[in-house]
């Protein structure tokens, strides 16, 4: 099967959310990508759209993900792009995901120092309730969206 790969570069929007799930360790946070231009009338840089992606994290990324990542960080995310369409009160809805292989630091922008994580560390639970962002997955029975859960998922979360 083909799958469209993508490398977005761009900041972390959202805290990480971690969870651990029957099949192991997910997280996820949202992620804001903005193009910028050289404008030339008015010789300086503009920012132009900015696109927000949801990123999903499992298992050993995951873990390192939710240890390592702050709202606001630069990062750079590579991973399978999914774009999913649904409509929510007769009202279109797109979102695009990107179940990630690879996550760091985007080191243009300042240092990171590595560390080795051990099998013992677990990532911190989040200490405000998480908000609603997410669009819900195909045939979900909540027409508000009130709880959305990625298609991997196959547990509820706690």
């Amino acid at each position: 099967m083909n799958e469209t790969m993508v490398c977005a570069v761009g900041r972390v929007a959202t805290q990480p959310v971690y969870r651990e799930m029957v099949s192991g360790p997910s997280a996820r946070f949202r992620m804001a990508v903005t193009a910028r231009y050289w404008d030339r009338e008015k010789n300086t840089w503009t920012d132009g759209h900015t696109n927000f992606f949801t990123v999903w994290a499992n298992r050993q990324l995951a873990t390192n993900t939710a240890a390592s990542l702050t709202v606001g960080e630069p990062v750079i995310v590579q991973g399978r792009l999914k774009v999913r369409t649904d409509v929510r009160e007769g009202q279109s809805w797109t979102s695009a995901d990107i179940d990630a292989v690879a996550i760091g630091h985007d080191l243009a922008w300042g240092t990171s120092a590595f560390r080795r994580a051990g099998k013992a560390d677990t990532a911190p639970s989040p200490t405000q309730p998480e908000p609603n962002w997410e669009t819900p997955p195909e045939g979900s029975a909540e027409p508000g969206g009130t709880h959305a859960q990625h298609p991997s998922e196959v547990a509820v979360l706690t």
